[in-house]
């Protein structure tokens, strides 16, 4: 990758701190519907990218990470309206 194009990414997941992993997290998933909605088809790619980038180390991270029952499948249906 060339110099310019690593400064459009920003700073490698991996290099960044806890605190800043999630901040980038935080800045990522706040701007993701304005980007979808309005961004030209390079700058939605690019923050996909990112995005994916900065998740996946959080994952890496935190693979055991505590999942919310009401986000499985099973809490899923167990919130559905039975017919």
């Amino acid at each position: 990758m060339t110099e310019p194009e690593n400064q459009h990414r920003g700073v490698e997941a991996a290099r960044l701190g806890e605190h800043d992993l999630i901040k980038e997290l935080e800045n990522i998933h706040r701007s993701r519907h304005d980007t979808l909605l309005h961004g030209s088809p390079a700058a939605l790619a690019a923050h996909t990218t990112r995005m994916a980038e900065l998740e996946e180390e959080y994952l890496r991270r935190h693979p055991e990470r505590p999942v919310s029952a009401g986000r499985t499948r099973e809490g899923a249906r167990a919130r559905a309206p039975q017919e």
